[in-house]
């Protein structure tokens, strides 16, 4: 049996174990076997155009869990990798290295330009696949899909068709939100709503007859020259009698209405809005009510157009500086007021969007939404934790029809072709070759693409062969559960959810696991501006994979925000090495080992506890990870392994290890192999590197531990009786340590102790376990007794579990000596004590001091104060 090596080294096994299981096809998704329950997962398709960051590492590490704990629970498990193919984000990355050789995509044209994409895709799209092989994905990489794959493309042609034959996709004029330097649509939770201070500017609308005007506040003066109205409330009474009256645009000359609608808020500003249909959503709304124009006076390059008159071809900023100027200079600007608000951004250049009225294609969201709603409320779809549930149905109960077209060239093109010969639209799966209605081969198609989130809306059944009645279509369709962050419920799984239901009968994921985003330190989002983004490729590199999944999942719960903090990733690698140390350890002492049955008759107290602890341990963890609990899985693994194994039952074996008594070293190796292994099996779906690696040492003819079965709870392993025995030894061992370090007495030394209590079933078990009191206590001789008259001279004592621990000082340490060392710690204790009091009571401190230095120093008082208490009760306990 080969002996591990003496340092864990990441490096030497992680490459090594991920071939080795890829070659063997332990990832492979197999259909089912007679009575083998299915499990499937799709892997949210990270952006072509990304590298891996923390929240990849995060989602993937979650999903990579659950894969490999139902795989070795002997399910037939199936998790589909996939990537995306981010129109905007590709499309700009190629667009900036054309830049570069001085070229544009117009120079290309179209054709030319998609082939630049396809073959910048194929050389750097695979770059966040490969990285998630690093972090020891186990998806079914036979099996990977891209979103503009020739099986996902022809779902999507599928789809967008029968939508449109049902009247659920349409094209029509609708206000967009528009990114000048995207220059494409994107949707409006695309929208990123940041604060701004701002200005209010106070605007005199005057009447036509000359009877005075109507004052307007508004954020964007510039968009004034597109008004076709201004709008007061119904109710509003100090408008009551002016509404109907016509108002003269000012700098424009033109005749608008004042018109009544119940969407103007009359406690906000003046009570008066003015209404610009082509530039504010809201307003288009009210324009269709009241059949008013719509005229467009920013242009998609955020230039103002010929319809802005003399202000035509300025920058949309510099046009608003303008305009201030004329108001002011001609009488019509009242006021100018800060006022903070928040201005929408585009999510993926940080660009203010401009609200552009534009025909775009629409799909119809009221009908597909009703269903996904019913499915939510009605428990056919859950979200781990309950409070997504509300989050989703608000956005679904409150949706507007979802723009699809985006005025890109790389994406899925829009299936509709128009006859130049007679004006017919066509829209077919298959390119049509002729028009249906004239005959004529003249058509043209739309030049738009569709937005990406529409084939991703797809993924749970595209990626298994829809529109084609697969096996695997029929075998894993719904998939058990879908894993992705809190920021895409909206973007991804509401759809994913109305497509499903739509063109599958049934939700696409029974259950989904709802995680947060993974922060810095000081709670910030992770960004280039901000310069705090940490590389998941670095923290591999030195920490290695295992330890940066286990530190990404350790103690997180279900729905909330990470804080990522490096140090933490130390205590994680301590705890890699306490596994590899604890392993190496128990191979040193198994070089004679043969298997003997564990009869409970030959086993100890600590043999009996730590498998019965095992058998809780086993219990909890198949629990918490059936409740999506896996933080908290972590922490009981963590718990386990280096507190109740390592901290205490290694120790407790390592006589009968050493000893002479073969039956004794016999049983406590056996004991030693089940737990070490057992754990191992349980820390595997967290840690697959380091427990592959000592799984393939252990004793006995050994496959992969990824396809080893997970362990069973044993019922007759439950031993209550031997784990309130062991509590009750190790409290009593903690008491004896604790004295020992209070009082000084070195740590080699043994002393004797003292232990009292009534109880004649504790004295019994604290009679038996003297030994282990020796070994991790260096208490001898230990006497146990019922009572004593009076309590020892010179004894340190401690009450710990109905038991009086007397640790007798005499001849034990230098008592004067002892002495003299408290008196001058508590005297320099004070000293400080009172220093720290003083700055507390300056006046000036308290005012001045930012508040978190005042209670740090208050914190330090509180502490100081607490140990001249337990310094001065210890002194006064060797006073006598």
């Amino acid at each position: 049996m080969a002996a591990l090596d003496k340092v864990y080294d990441p490096k030497a096994v992680e490459e090594k174990w991920y071939r080795y299981w890829t070659e063997a096809g332990y990832f492979r998704g197999p259909l089912p076997a007679a009575g083998q329950q299915p499990f499937s997962i799709v892997m949210p398709p990270p952006n072509v155009t990304g590298s891996l960051h923390l929240g990849h590492a995060l989602d993937n590490t979650l999903q990579d869990i659950l894969t490999r704990w139902h795989r070795m629970r002997g399910d037939a498990t199936l998790w589909v990798p996939g990537t995306d193919h981010a129109g905007i984000a590709t499309q700009a990355r190629v667009e900036e290295e054309l830049a570069k050789e001085g070229l544009s995509k117009y120079d290309l044209g179209r054709e030319k330009f998609l082939e630049r994409v396809w073959a910048w895709k194929n050389e750097y799209g695979n770059r966040i696949t490969r990285q998630l092989r690093l972090l020891g994905t186990s998806c079914d990489w036979s099996r990977e899909r891209f979103t503009m794959d020739e099986g996902c493309s022809r779902a999507v042609r599928e789809v967008f068709v029968r939508l449109y034959e049902k009247g659920l996709i349409y094209r029509g004029n609708y206000i967009i939100n528009w990114c000048p330097r995207c220059h494409t649509t994107i949707s409006d939770i695309e929208v990123e709503h940041e604060e701004e201070a701002g200005r209010l500017w106070y605007i005199r609308y005057p009447f036509k007859d000359g009877s005075g005007g109507i004052t307007v506040a508004t954020t964007r003066p510039e968009t004034m020259l597109g008004d076709t109205a201004v709008a007061v409330n119904p109710e509003a009474e100090r408008y009551r009698g002016l509404i109907g009256k016509t108002l003269v645009l000012p700098l424009v000359n033109r005749e608008i209405p004042l018109i009544a609608d119940s969407y103007v808020d009359p406690s906000f500003g003046t009570g008066a809005v003015k209404i610009t249909p082509a530039h504010d959503p809201n307003d288009f709304e009210v324009a269709a009510r009241h059949n008013l124009p719509a005229i467009t006076v920013i242009g998609k390059d955020a230039v103002m157009t010929e319809e802005a008159g003399p202000y035509a071809g300025m920058e949309r900023y510099a046009c608003r500086q303008r305009i201030v100027e004329d108001l002011k200079n001609k009488g019509f600007l009242v006021k100018v007021e800060d006022h903070t608000h928040a201005v929408g951004h585009c999510y993926r250049c940080g660009t203010v969007v401009e609200p552009l009225v534009s025909p775009q294609w629409f799909v119809r969201m009221a009908p597909l939404a009703a269903p996904a709603i019913q499915a939510a409320k009605e428990g056919k779809v859950r979200f781990i934790p309950e409070r997504f549930t509300k989050i989703y149905l608000n956005w679904l109960e409150n949706i507007r029809d979802w723009c699809i077209s985006r005025q890109l060239w790389w994406g899925h093109r829009i299936p509709v072709w128009y006859c130049q010969q007679c004006g017919e639209e066509i829209c077919a799966v298959a390119d049509p070759e002729e028009c249906p209605a004239c005959g004529s081969t003249a058509l043209e198609q739309d030049p738009d693409v569709l937005d990406t989130w529409f084939s991703s809306a797809l993924w749970p059944f595209s990626t298994l062969g829809w529109p084609e009645d697969t096996p695997e279509l029929k075998t894993f369709y719904p998939t058990s559960v879908l894993v992705t962050g809190r920021d895409i419920i909206f973007f991804w799984v509401a759809r994913m959810l109305f497509m499903g239901l739509e063109f599958m009968g049934q939700v696409p994921f029974r259950e989904v696991f709802i995680h947060g985003l993974v922060l810095d330190a000081q709670g910030r989002k992770m960004s280039k501006s901000l310069g705090n983004g940490v590389d998941p490729m670095e923290v591999i590199e030195k920490y290695g994979a295992d330890c940066l999944r286990f530190m990404l999942v350790t103690g997180n719960t279900p729905g909330n925000d990470l804080r990522f903090h490096p140090e933490r990733l130390e205590g994680t690698r301590n705890f890699t090495n306490k596994i590899w140390n604890a392993a190496r350890f128990a191979l040193m002492n198994l070089e004679d080992f043969k298997p003997v049955p564990l009869e409970p008759k030959d086993l100890a107290l600590p043999d009996r506890w730590i498998l019965s602890r095992l058998n809780g341990l086993i219990r909890e963890v198949t629990e918490g990870l059936e409740a999506y609990e896996i933080g908290e899985v972590a922490r009981l693994l963590y718990d386990f392994f280096w507190g109740e194994f390592c901290d205490w039952y290694i120790e407790l074996i390592k006589p009968r290890l050493y000893g002479k008594d073969q039956k004794a070293r016999q049983v406590a190796q056996g004991v030693l192999v089940e737990v070490l292994g057992k754990s191992l099996q349980l820390l595997h779906p967290f840690m697959p590197f380091i427990t592959e690696e000592i799984w393939q040492h252990l004793p006995g003819k050994r496959e992969s531990i990824m396809i080893s079965s997970w362990p069973r709870v044993l019922p007759e392993r439950d031993d209550n009786d031997a784990e309130k025995a062991m509590e009750l030894v190790m409290a009593v061992i903690r008491a004896i340590r604790n004295l020992r370090s209070e009082m000084n007495v070195p740590p080699g030394r043994s002393a004797g102790v003292i232990l009292v209590t009534a109880s004649g079933e504790d004295r019994q078990t604290l009679q038996e376990a003297s030994g282990y009191l020796e070994v991790l206590a260096a208490a001898s001789p230990v006497e146990v007794k019922a009572a004593l008259p009076q309590p020892p001279a010179r004894a340190a004592t401690a009450v710990t579990g109905g038991v009086q621990v007397f640790l007798p000082l005499a001849g034990l340490i230098d008592l004067e000596k002892e002495q003299a060392r408290l008196e001058k710690e508590l005297q320099n204790t004070r000293a400080e004590l009172e220093k720290v009091e003083k700055k507390l009571a300056r006046v000036d401190f308290r005012t001045k001091a930012p508040a978190a230095i005042v209670a740090k120093e208050e914190a330090k008082a509180a502490e100081l104060k607490s140990k001249v208490a337990a310094l001065s009760q210890r002194l006064s306990f060797l006073q006598g």
